[in-house]
């Protein structure tokens, strides 16, 4: 006979979602519709000890376990906060906090829900969660709130993504992107397309169908529209770039000679000693990885080993990955010491790194600018890493080269999956064919087949065309409690 799922530990629970295997209680594997309707329950906020913890319920057991778990003066009234007792399964006091009901459909996840908010101790977290279990509540998967949320309605994939990137987000910028997914300007947009395509595609057909009252649209005002639909999907890509980069970060390479200058660069530039500066060459063998904010964007320094030709093998070592740092990042700030004419090293990263957004810095350039002057047309900025005003420059100057002359639309939705880019790239794709078909004098009903070929790959995004396996990944960057 199998035990009730109140009766397992929360070790127990735990242990099995941090291994990341299927999801197991009391031996049987949960299938989807049995994960999507029973109550489930977790910790909010971080574990370890803190002022407040937060245990969050959803699902329609809440009730009951509100009614189990919490005793207060008066009754639990619905989105009220209520001060009382937190229960343990034998009904022994664990603590006093606050409980708030909230009643379906009003509430994130679109069921009743319930939040305990609590002591931030260990313990009286764990004696609660154990009281949920026992009332016939399971632990939550990772991101299984957001996922209830998304399958009731309360918010669409895009939303969905914002919430994941919104937790994620370690600057102030990829914060108020998020934001914007989150508030589903990307869902009009892509909705806004579909409907200038599906008009399009029904005047059309109405054209087919009834040939004598409606009159074949102009070609030449057809292709104008296709093509406005175009630079709007076409701005969508790349705003997909910059969503990106404000996720995971400007990846900046250091590259250059030996005792060029960048390792004290990576210091001048993080405001301390991250690495060992020395006079003698070679001193650099690995790779150094820091991070700071330019920009109110996220830049991933990365401080390599200085390039030369006579290395010994752990050097050399250091070197292939100085090469494989350059080829992964998204600038190169070669750094060259400027007070002296240009290595034959120097001139050989300046070629390794033509057609690649860089930046050059010619270090030094207080003691002497020989080595500047040499090289004026590839200089970006000249000065030295200890002085503020090169070091402003420098900052200025890696912006320039991640995004351009002007700074990234922070407010504009963006596309930020890889099934949304394909869906994107098809409808370019099906449009291409449709303008082309134009451009040669063919009749206009023959591009209708395409247009409903990219209304369709448009709706992949907005319209919950996500299978089982997507919505898994998905949902498998959110922590337990969201």
């Amino acid at each position: 006979m199998r035990r009730p799922r109140g009766a397992l530990k929360l070790a127990e629970t735990l242990r099995r979602h941090e291994y990341g295997g299927p999801h197991v209680v009391g031996g049987a594997e949960l299938g989807a519709e049995r994960l999507e309707t029973e109550t489930i329950c977790a910790l909010a906020t971080p574990p370890g000890r803190s002022a407040i913890a937060v245990v969050r319920v959803s699902g329609p057991l809440t009730r009951d376990a509100a009614s189990r778990v919490f005793r207060s003066q008066r009754s639990l009234e619905p989105h009220v906060a209520t001060y009382g007792a937190v229960l343990a399964a034998d009904g022994a006091p664990i603590d006093r906090g606050i409980a708030i009901l909230g009643i379906a459909p009003a509430t994130y996840t679109g069921e009743d829900t319930l939040e305990l908010q609590l002591h931030g101790s260990p313990v009286v977290v764990r004696e609660t969660v154990q009281s949920l279990l026992a009332c016939g509540i399971r632990y939550a998967l990772p991101g299984e709130f957001t996922r209830r949320a998304f399958l009731n309605g309360k918010l669409d994939l895009q939303a969905v993504h914002g919430v994941a990137d919104l937790i994620a987000a370690e600057t102030r910028s990829a914060a108020r992107a998020a934001a914007a997914n989150l508030a589903g300007g990307l869902a009009a947009t892509i909705d806004e397309l579909r409907l200038q395509l599906s008009a399009v595609a029904e005047e059309l057909a109405a054209a087919i169908d009834f040939p004598d009252e409606v009159p074949s649209p102009d070609p030449d005002r057809v292709a104008a529209e296709l093509a406005a639909v175009q630079e709007r999907l076409r701005t969508l890509q790349r705003d997909a770039e910059v969503g990106r980069l404000l996720r995971e970060g400007v990846s900046v390479a250091i590259v250059g000679p030996p005792n060029a200058g960048k390792s004290s660069l990576l210091n001048a530039l993080l405001g301390e000693e991250r690495a060992i500066v020395s006079e003698l060459p070679g001193t650099t063998r690995d790779t150094i990885e820091e991070s700071i904010v330019i920009h109110n964007v996220q830049v991933r320094l990365i401080d390599t080993a200085g390039i030369r030709s006579h290395a010994d093998r752990i050097e050399s070592a250091g070197i292939e990955r100085t090469r494989r740092a350059v080829d992964l990042s998204r600038v190169a700030l070669v750094v060259i010491d400027g007070s002296i004419p240009p290595s034959r090293e120097a001139h050989e990263i300046l070629t390794q790194t033509e057609g690649k957004p860089r930046v050059v810095f010619a270090n030094k350039s207080d003691v002497s600018n020989a080595g500047a002057r040499s090289l004026r047309d590839r200089v970006t900025v000249c000065g030295s890493v200890y002085d503020g005003r090169t070091l402003s420059k420098l900052r200025d100057a890696i912006a320039r080269a991640a995004w351009g002359d002007r700074d990234p639309d922070l407010e504009r939705p963006h596309l930020a999956a890889l099934y949304e880019l394909d869906a994107v790239a098809q409808a370019l794709s099906a449009l291409d064919y449709a303008r082309s078909t134009l451009a040669r004098g063919d009749p206009p009903d023959l591009i209708a087949g395409e247009l409903r070929r990219a209304v369709a790959a448009l709706g992949h995004i907005t319209i919950g065309a996500a299978n089982e396996e997507m919505l898994g990944a998905i949902f498998a960057r959110f922590c337990i409690g969201k």
